[in-house]
């Protein structure tokens, strides 16, 4: 009997662990790290929420959705930190999917991007606000962690809760 249970706990360990959801449709990940006085906010999004398809664009249209999806999430202020932070935004970096040879081949593709702030008054920054939801109408939640001098938490943000409290 005692091998059945070292044979199992065997078959447990090697069993994958589940790291959680995959990309969902409408729903993006966003990462905040605060740190001194500095608060960095990593962000992936599904394609498909910031311009309705996920593959190689097809026409003028197209094209143009996802030029102004990468225009859109080049704005730093689609980030607000609390204002009593006195925080100024670097210069965000964005990564758009890479469609080079790929003519619409039903991947799912991610946008990811980092939005940068430096704080005057770190002890003042309590939150941050998003307008991600009223750039992108097809992006209905985020999912939030938050990792800083105060501990850590998560939090789901949508449209009609759009900040991140801490």
């Amino acid at each position: 009997m005692r091998h059945l249970y070292l044979l199992a706990g065997v078959l447990a360990l090697a069993l994958p662990v589940h790291a959680g959801k995959g990309h969902v449709h409408g729903e993006g990940k966003l990462d905040v790290s605060i740190e001194k006085g500095s608060i960095t906010l990593t962000l992936e999004l599904p394609l498909d929420a910031a311009t309705g398809f996920e593959r190689a664009p097809k026409t003028d249209q197209e094209k143009a959705a996802l030029a102004a999806a990468e225009r859109a999430l080049k704005d730093p202020a689609l980030f607000l930190p609390t204002p009593a932070a006195q925080c100024t935004a670097q210069a965000p970096q964005v990564t758009m999917p890479a469609f080079e040879g790929k003519q619409g081949d039903g991947g799912h593709g991610d946008i990811d991007a980092t939005y940068s702030f430096r704080c005057a008054a770190p002890a003042a920054l309590k939150s941050v606000e998003t307008t991600l939801f009223k750039s992108f109408k097809r992006l209905y939640r985020l999912e939030a962690r938050r990792v800083g001098p105060t501990g850590q938490g998560a939090a789901r943000l949508t449209p009609k809760n759009p900040v991140l409290n801490w």
